[in-house]
């Protein structure tokens, strides 16, 4: 499979990785029938997590606007058990929020230990749209990158395994998937045409997004750049690294009390 794993301290530029790259798969019928097999394989695998109750799974998923991060949540976890998931989308900081420091609101989010959760935007907000409107000044976003591969190592201390995914789209196909809004009834209620405005600062948000990915890829948090122009390959990636990442915690379930075998339920 094609993913991109940024490797601490690497100079990423995202126009020298290709969002249309499928890797070897050219079929999306391919790509559905391994993608089924690993949403199995994960609800399995969750159950173990939950069980256990040793470990939590934390998922990022940063993209531009229109890139597929509520599709991605919809296809990979369908099969999952809903109690052991957790979904956050991060919007405009509330006023409480602004009051406190910008990891306030996110750390109150993180996965308790048997839980997966699944942040649809994060705490990359603020290097990222902070840093391209100037809502703060330099000398304060600056040094978020580090505040930030702090936090992450305090949880990945702290039996919390961190998954980050960039979808990466190009300008061309975020022009389609928004033009897709404003032609198909049932999708034009998702438009929003402050899109336009932000679509206007790509080349800026692509600064931002190479400095983020360059400066807070760690070895306890790397960075996973997903080709995300085919929505089939970006799924079926992002659910291999999943079931991958699960895989490697070596999950058990918990050792039944004593004496079960005598037991006679009358």
């Amino acid at each position: 499979m094609s993913i991109f794993t940024v490797k601490p301290k690497q100079n990423i530029k995202l126009n020298d990785i290709d969002p249309d790259d499928t890797g070897k798969l050219k079929q999306k019928q391919e790509a559905k029938e391994l993608l089924e097999q690993n949403i199995e394989r994960m609800a399995e695998l969750q159950n173990i997590l939950y069980a256990e109750g040793k470990h939590a799974l934390l998922i990022v998923l940063q993209a531009l606007d229109a890139g597929g991060k509520d599709g991605t949540i919809r296809s990979i976890m369908s099969g999952v058990n809903p109690q052991g998931v957790r979904v956050t989308s991060f919007k405009r900081p509330t006023e409480e929020e602004l009051a406190h420091d910008f990891l306030w609101r996110i750390h109150k989010a993180v996965p308790p230990r048997g839980m997966i959760g699944i942040f649809n935007r994060s705490h990359y907000e603020d290097v990222l749209v902070v840093r391209v409107h100037n809502l703060v000044p330099k000398s304060v976003w600056q040094k978020r990158y580090q505040h930030i591969n702090n936090f992450e190592r305090l949880l990945a201390e702290n039996s919390v395994t961190i998954l980050k995914f960039y979808l990466h789209i190009s300008k061309e196909e975020q022009k389609e998937r928004l033009q897709a809004r404003l032609d198909q009834p049932h999708k034009r209620w998702k438009f929003d045409p402050r899109d336009l405005d932000e679509r206007k600062l790509w080349a800026n948000y692509m600064e931002a997004f190479e400095a983020a990915l360059s400066k807070c890829s760690t070895a306890y948090a790397p960075w996973h750049i997903v080709p995300a122009n085919k929505k089939w390959y970006r799924n079926l990636v992002i659910s291999e690294k999943i079931v991958e990442t699960l895989e490697g915690l070596k999950l058990k379930y918990p050792e039944p009390p004593a004496g079960l075998d005598g037991i006679v339920i009358e």
